[in-house]
């Protein structure tokens, strides 16, 4: 064995549990709720539609790769992940378009000729 001295990094020392950075994190180790009981992670990475045909790349290769190894299970589960990716990716693509509808449309309706005859 070499005469080097092994140099290790020290730990902290509370009960085995290791701290992470508090990015955003309330300090008594409670997620934030968005109000709907489910842990939010908004950290706006799926509102990307770039990010989220990534994503369905992804998990068309692993359901490829799956079936190819025997595992229809696996398949089936990588498809379902396919399957919600590409409705996220499809509303994420229709909300321009909805919000372009919006804006074109008049917002005074007031401004229609009037069709009665006044006295």
């Amino acid at each position: 064995m070499s005469d080097h001295k092994r140099r290790f990094k020290p730990r902290p020392q509370r009960s085995g549990f290791r701290p992470r950075n508090n990015n955003g994190q309330n300090l008594n180790g409670h997620f934030q709720s968005n109000g709907s009981g489910n842990i939010s992670r908004n950290n706006g990475s799926m509102t990307n539609p770039f990010n989220v045909e990534k994503t369905v790349q992804k998990y068309q290769q692993l359901a490829k790769d799956a079936l190819t190894s025997g595992d229809p299970v696996s398949h089936e589960h990588y498809l379902q992940h396919v399957e919600h990716f590409t409705r996220r990716l499809s509303e994420l693509n229709a909300k321009p378009k909805e919000q372009k509808v919006e804006s074109k449309s008049p917002t005074n309706s007031s401004s229609k000729p009037s069709t009665e005859k006044k006295q």
